[in-house]
């Protein structure tokens, strides 16, 4: 299996010599092509961090991030924009979509601002949305859609370009519990029928059995990392809470 992320012994500090803090001391780990894996973490574990420096939105103070091949540490500017346009997927907890444009719209953004061809631009946004069963919605607005669906479109508009790797920020953390189901089969679909390589951060228990793969952290290092095998989702899910248990708190609030 070929790796589509690989952490090597990274470090973020934040403040000055005065008032230094550590919030990741020396994580690393691989994710390879197709996998679905899972970042948990009591609050101000790292976890945000980590998640915040591999989608290059910070920058690592030391140690290397490369992705597909291209260490993204090393890219600035423009470089680093571009291949954050191509390479990246994102989905977040609250959506972000564009109010103003269509479902169909806020999908196709990305391969307008690509300059692909209309024509190509329509047979892609259809494909996708038929796989995520929300074809009969293209035409509807944000505030016309509901929780669940409007994630679906988020979920498409990150796929769309086919990037190398799909990060997830607490993707299921404003919806309700139908709708938070629905978009994990539609993970599972991504990671099982359209190949998606996955990395999510979440604090939910039942969100992360669907993972392959969860790496807890605490206080800014790999504290554990038990992997799905041929486990069921209910037996992950057990083992997930026995190393929320060992990181210690409240389950509720690890985040």
């Amino acid at each position: 299996m070929n790796n589509v992320l690989e952490v090597k012994n990274i470090e973020k500090y934040y403040g000055n010599k005065a008032n230094l803090t550590k919030a990741i001391a020396g994580i690393s780990f691989n994710v390879g092509e197709g996998e679905f894996v899972g970042i948990m973490g009591a609050s101000g574990s790292g976890k945000t961090t980590l998640l915040n420096c591999i989608s290059t939105i910070d920058r690592v103070t030391s140690g290397n991030i490369i992705i597909n091949g291209k260490d993204i540490t090393k890219l600035k500017g423009n470089a680093l924009n571009k291949f954050r346009r191509e390479e990246l997927g994102f989905i977040f907890q609250d959506f972000n979509l564009l109010d103003t444009l269509t479902a169909y719209e806020n999908i196709a953004l990305a391969l307008t601002i690509q300059k692909v061809k209309p024509h190509e631009i329509e047979e892609r946004v259809k494909k996708v949305a038929e796989k995520l069963e929300i074809a009969e919605i293209l035409n509807k607005y944000p505030y016309q859609i509901s929780g669940g669906q409007k994630q679906r479109v988020a979920s498409a508009r990150a796929i769309i370009t086919n990037p190398k790797l799909v990060l997830a920020d607490e993707p299921t953390g404003a919806l309700d519990s139908k709708s938070a189901r629905q978009l994990l089969e539609t993970f599972d679909n991504l990671n099982q029928n359209l190949g998606a390589t996955i990395l999510m951060v979440t604090h939910d228990a039942f969100t992360a059995s669907y993972a392959d793969r969860i790496i807890f952290i605490k206080d800014g290092k790999i504290f554990n990392e038990i992997i799905k095998g041929k486990d069921t989702r209910k037996e992950f899910f057990e083992k997930i809470i026995e190393v929320q248990t060992l990181l210690g708190g409240d389950l509720n609030d690890v985040i």
